[in-house]
């Protein structure tokens, strides 16, 4: 692969990535893990989630071996 085909290539990249960004929401946070009143929108998620059913009990590995 050339030099030339490489830098198309990467501009090319670049372009497309530019074009997302843009069209996108633009709602892109990398602060991380947010606490205390940011984080305020996910506690009413979770209260209108509904509960995930508890997992059965595993047998124990005697039981098994009978």
């Amino acid at each position: 692969m050339s030099n030339r085909s490489i830098i198309i290539m990467v501009l090319v990249l670049l372009g497309a990535t530019a074009y997302l960004l843009i069209k996108g929401d633009g709602d892109i946070d990398m602060g991380g893990e947010k606490h205390g009143a940011e984080a305020a929108h996910m506690e009413e998620a979770k209260k209108d989630a509904p509960a995930a059913p508890a997992a059965p009990a595993a047998a124990p590995a005697a039981d098994a071996k009978k």
